[in-house]
């Protein structure tokens, strides 16, 4: 177990919060008028009139590291504007009407992300990593009428033109000296005439802001639709979760294509007037410790796959760069294992404060917040004003601790998505008795923490029991050998399934069969012999989404000789 930080924290005493909060307060104590909802507004025009308007919003670094961009919040309000004067009055997009952005992480997906905001149109990131297949899967379904994407991704797009026919409208970024096609324009940022007024549209708080598309298992990817009424959970739980405070550097890792990317690497640092760098490229362990180092980051908040990668390089990499400035760190994408939080004290002097949530809820849900015991490898508690539970496959509450069952959310919540676009059936399926299923199953403890034991489709059926994948990796990952892990249920004559582990090794390590009883006997005595892996499976790497997780249904699916459904956000190789 980890001591809370020493230092006050933005939430203040966390256990009064819970006694005293629920969502009507939010904006009382955000400060905020009960009038205007407008996400784009509020992170641009309300920061300004603030007096906050040269204050830095951006620091850009592109992939190469030869370049950094700089954008104060005025510069940022008045290329929004721009964005928004070009959607509308340019292109004639009208409120409602959906914008794609197809980009990777250049100033102009957040800044075009701010201007179709404020403009009142709906706004649809995705991953610059999508190949054809998977634009035409959202970019058709959603109905948008417009795509913003760059030279380098512009040929995708035009693969793809005749399956979109809503489809009218192409901006191309960085045009250079591309020759056009029908329904292609140009909007550059570097020779964009920044626009001093432009109205933000008059959202209301049910107005459709962004459409998120979701990998399903099996099936196209479902369109989880947000709106504006969104913004005080996000700002509120960067605020008290995140605990960002207004002389930080806060650095989000997550690609807009990702919820993570929007929620906490736009709305949340910029609602609330902080500085926030923007790291083009990818995972590079130098490069990392390199920005934290040379921007002065404060408050990092990252995924567990990186941190994993991070500890596979040592401490003693670590003490190679000067992370004095570091004052808090939160992780998010997958549940956080404990030798990870341990790990982090070790090289970093504090701990990663996990934090749990999904697509469809739009905001941190269970957290460890600032203040609290952390138990390592544990969800947390429920943020304030979230009213969480485990549930029964017959969707009654557990008021067992340590019996495990589906996690639930008691609707409504702000940030809650609000449709499975044009998907009625599918989303109404996600509510029973008066709770949200989050497809996860997790239990409680007798302090009210919560454990995550894996996805309802996840979780491993050996011999009538129970066993969360969750439990195993983590163990895995404490052996010596082991660099990453994941496990998964395999088909089994006698006990119904068994565990299968697909492991990747540390160098220096070696597959063999020696090995790998080694570390089935690791784990037969660490966790139980039902837990104990049946067979293990030597990789070079993982399947993972582009954010960070482990895609363990690829790896079920060809245990089981199963489709594997869509692949559009598993990384590059």
């Amino acid at each position: 177990m980890t001591q809370p930080m020493p230092a006050q924290s933005n939430i203040g005493d966390h256990v009064a919060r819970r006694a005293d909060f629920d969502w009507s307060q939010a904006r009382e104590i955000l400060g905020w008028p009960a009038d205007q909802h407008n996400i784009g507004w509020y992170c641009t025009d309300r920061i300004c009139e603030q007096g906050l308007g040269d204050k830095l919003a951006l620091i850009w670094e592109s992939s190469d590291g030869q370049t950094v961009k700089r954008f104060t919040y005025d510069e940022l309000r008045q290329l929004a504007n721009a964005y928004a004067k070009f959607f509308t009055e340019d292109l004639g997009l009208k409120p409602g009407d959906v914008c794609a952005v197809f980009l990777e992480r250049i100033p102009e997906l957040y800044i075009g992300i701010l201007g179709g905001l404020k403009a009142g149109i709906v706004m649809l990131p995705m991953f610059s990593a999508f190949g054809e297949e998977a634009l035409a899967a959202r970019v058709g379904p959603s109905g948008a009428k417009a795509i913003l994407t760059q030279r380098k991704l512009c040929f995708r797009v035009r693969k793809i033109r005749e399956q979109v026919p809503d489809l009218q409208h192409v901006i191309i970024a960085e045009p250079g000296d591309l020759e056009m096609q029908d329904g292609e324009v140009h909007f550059d940022l570097a020779v964009a005439q920044p626009l001093g007024e432009f109205a933000a549209y008059p959202v209301t708080e049910e107005s459709r802001s962004l459409l998120h598309y979701t990998s399903g298992t099996t099936g196209q990817p479902k369109g989880a639709q947000h709106v504006h009424g969104s913004l005080p959970q996000q700002a509120l739980t960067t605020l008290w979760a995140l605990d960002v405070r207004q002389d930080d550097i806060y650095w989000c890792t997550a690609d807009p294509g990702w919820v993570t990317g929007v929620s906490y690497g736009v709305i949340g640092p910029w609602s609330l007037g902080i500085t926030q760098l923007v790291m083009e490229c990818g995972f590079i362990v130098d490069r990392w410790y390199k920005a934290l180092q040379e921007y002065g980051v404060t408050m990092w908040y990252s995924a567990p796959t990186a941190i994993r990668l991070l500890m596979k390089e040592g401490v003693d990499k670590v003490k190679e760069y000067d992370l004095s400035k570091l004052r808090h760190l939160a992780s998010v994408g997958e549940p956080l294992n404990p030798e990870a939080v341990v790990w982090s004290e070790q090289a970093y002097g504090i701990p990663f404060y996990d934090t749990w949530w999904q697509t469809e809820t739009g905001a941190i849900q269970i957290c460890n917040l600032p203040g609290m015991e952390i138990k390592a490898g544990s969800m947390g508690l429920p943020f304030p004003g979230v009213t969480a539970t485990v549930l029964t496959d017959q969707f009654e509450p557990i008021t067992e601790p340590g019996v495990s069952g589906q996690l639930a959310l008691r609707p409504p919540w702000p940030s809650m998505f609000r449709e499975y676009y044009k998907e009625p059936s599918k989303y109404e399926s996600k509510f029973k008795n008066g709770w949200y299923l989050t497809g996860d199953r997790a239990y409680i403890d007798e302090e009210g923490y919560y454990w995550f034991k894996g996805r309802d489709d996840d979780v491993i059926n050996t011999g009538g029991h129970l066993v969360g994948p969750f439990e195993i990796e983590s163990a895995l990952l404490e052996h010596e050998a082991v660099a990453e892990s994941a496990a998964v249920a395999k088909p089994d004559d006698e006990m119904m399934e068994v565990v299968k582990a697909f492991v990747a090794l540390k160098p220096g390590f070696e597959p063999s069969r020696k090995l790998e009883m080694q570390i089935m006997n690791f784990i037969r005595k660490k966790l139980s012999p039902l837990a104990m892996p049946q067979e293990i499976e030597f990789v070079d790497k993982l399947p993972k989404t582009r954010s960070g997780k482990i895609m363990r249904r690829l790896l079920r699916a060809k245990e089981w000789g199963e489709e594997i459904g869509d692949t559009s956000t598993l990384e590059d190789d």
